[in-house]
């Protein structure tokens, strides 16, 4: 390695460099090398890392905590699939077909993941060629993030335009990684989820032609399902239906929605692998453990709450089922602790994540416009993470300043 490292600096690098004949692709060149490298130079601002680790082995941790989940997608895209078009059944070894799920799965995830790093990299070095800067690493996370928490039959063009919107809008014009207020991959799903409603809501969740799908599969998810029940058009009929769905031997019974093997986006539907992500990410210190832990407590007291009214199908869920449903669990695990637009001081992030996921019980429960509550209300907690840090830090300026005053005294 050293002497490859040598020989790209010797060689290859001059031409690169001012008065060489590629001095024009230096950007290009100069992310290539830091991606495979340690760069010779330290990050004096413009970020959130502090200590002696790179930005580019940070966003390296964070895409190995999600390697699970990913995996994990992969195969139920193609389990889904197979399910749907009555292959296998649901009682069925989940050994059975493993290969043909695995192969489906990967046709339909690494054209997501292609297209939203080649969207979002090529924004990325086209505005680091005009403001002659080095491309920064922040995209590496967002551009797995992205088609993670996308339905599998969205068009590719959709995820492009989505994955470039959130980059120019969500992050460039706010000065770059580290200057963002907005989740870039929650910016992008926002994007879809407000401009092509169609395509992040209803039966797109099963990948496949549904002409061909067995009578009685819907495509539909566990928050969808329960959405049903919301409003003055639900009935007590229709409450019970639901309620099947959801009971210990229906389909998105707790075990179910826990491991995963439920409709939902790609790398959202399983809690373990999550998880598993999650433990990763507060073993290496860059997942913050009071964020997760907030976030989870603020989830639950509201779904706490909600099940003691119980004034439908969606309320009287238990607490623990209503968390392990939808996306909360990786906007918990891998949105909300996001170091550039979380709060940053250590109240600061009990309260962020507290609020965070009380609020996407309470949207996901109460608006059936939203039965994904977890996007807004981590968007919302974004643009409010800067006014709970200064409120934390009044406070304790006010606090050592009346210490001090009675030290005086």
């Amino acid at each position: 390695m050293k002497g490859l490292h040598k020989f790209l600096v010797e060689k290859v690098k001059p031409n690169f460099t001012e008065g060489g004949k590629l001095s024009k692709f230096y950007t290009l060149y100069d992310a290539l090398e830091t991606f495979a490298f340690v760069p010779p130079h330290v990050t004096h601002n413009g970020t959130h890392i502090k200590d002696g680790i790179d930005l580019k082995r940070t966003m390296f941790m964070v895409i190995l905590a999600m390697i699970p989940a990913l995996l994990f997608g992969i195969w139920n895209a193609g389990h889904q699939h197979f399910l749907a078009l009555g292959e296998i059944a649901r009682t069925d070894d989940w050994t059975m077909l493993f290969g043909d799920k695995v192969l489906y799965g990967l046709s339909k995830v690494l054209p997501l993941i292609i297209v939203s790093y080649v969207a979002g990299l090529a924004v990325e070095i086209f505005i680091a060629s005009i403001k002659k800067h080095s491309v920064q690493e922040g995209f590496l996370v967002s551009g797995m993030l992205i088609p993670l928490i996308m339905p599998l039959d969205v068009p590719l063009w959709m995820v492009a335009a989505a994955t470039m919107f959130a980059v120019i809008i969500g992050k460039e014009v706010f000065g770059g990684t580290g200057m963002n207020i907005l989740n870039v991959a929650l910016t992008a799903r926002a994007f879809l989820f407000f401009a092509y409603p169609t395509k992040m809501s209803g039966e797109v969740w099963i990948s496949g032609d549904k002409s061909e799908f067995v009578d009685g599969v819907t495509g539909a998810t566990a928050l969808g399902e329960l959405a049903t029940t919301v409003g003055s058009a639900a009935t007590e009929a229709g409450d019970r239906a639901v309620q099947t769905l959801f009971a210990s031997d229906g389909i998105y019974s707790l075990w179910n929605c826990a491991l995963g093997v439920i409709p939902g986006s790609v790398g959202e539907t399983s809690s373990i692998a999550i998880l598993i992500g999650a433990l990763i990410l507060i073993f290496t210190g860059i997942g913050s453990f009071r964020i997760i832990a907030s976030f989870f407590v603020g989830g639950l007291v509201m779904a706490t709450i909600f099940n003691l009214f119980g004034a439908n199908a969606y309320m009287q869920m238990p607490p623990l089922h209503q968390l392990v449903m939808g996306g909360f669990m990786f906007g918990m695990v891998f949105m909300a602790t996001d170091p550039v637009t979380a709060a940053q001081t250590a109240t600061g992030k009990i309260i962020y994540g507290f609020l965070g996921g009380l609020l996407s019980i309470l949207i996901r429960v109460v608006n059936p416009a939203y039965p994904e509550g977890v996007m807004m209300a981590i968007l919302f907690m974004n643009v409010m993470a800067p006014l709970i840090d200064h409120y934390v830090i009044q406070s304790n300026i006010r606090r050592r300043t009346k210490r001090a005053k009675l030290q005086v005294a």
